[in-house]
């Protein structure tokens, strides 16, 4: 295999860890959602049934998580070394980390630690502050005001709701 580093090869892209965080957290929080929406939906609440679902959502980041990065090392159609792919899958962390609170109730509602009927309104209320939270961070980082970083945080936390919406009343 080619040496990327050749003279004439472009270096390999770096995600920042920012973008990757943010990236990773908005897509977890919406899949996490919009799992537990689609779980929830035939009325499985069941302390059991959570447990199951928990695992769901673990195996589902996890899943997307691979594929996202198998996918950012196939679309830089240039010559890799040999651990490339490994490191592009491993970066994709963000993701797999944001699902991990919706999981942690629902593994807690199999555990009797939280009530199991209607803990997905728990999550998605949790998953909806965590792109609030998010979309304020950014608006911060790139030096907006107060005000105006809470309304993007807002106005973020709304397109994450109506994601997961519409993907409940598409499946």
């Amino acid at each position: 295999m080619a040496d990327p580093t050749a003279a004439g090869a472009e270096p390999p892209r770096r995600h920042g860890t920012r973008e990757a965080v943010l990236f990773g957290g908005v897509y977890g929080a919406v899949l996490a959602s919009s799992m537990v929406a689609a779980l929830s939906q035939y009325g499985h609440t069941s302390a059991k049934s959570r447990g199951y679902d928990a695992a769901w959502v673990l195996v589902t980041a996890l899943a997307s998580a691979l594929a996202h990065g198998y996918a950012h090392y196939i679309a830089e159609r240039r010559p890799h070394s040999r651990w490339e792919a490994v490191r592009a899958m491993r970066d994709e962390w963000p993701l797999v980390a944001a699902v991990l609170p919706t999981a942690f109730l629902l593994a807690g509602a199999r555990l009797g630690w939280f009530p199991a009927k209607g803990i997905e309104y728990t999550a998605f209320v949790l998953n909806t502050l965590i792109l609030f939270v998010l979309g304020l961070l950014t608006a911060r980082w790139s030096a907006r005001r107060w005000p105006v970083a809470v309304l993007i945080g807002m106005g973020d936390a709304l397109l994450g709701v109506l994601v997961v919406v519409a993907n409940a009343l598409i499946k």
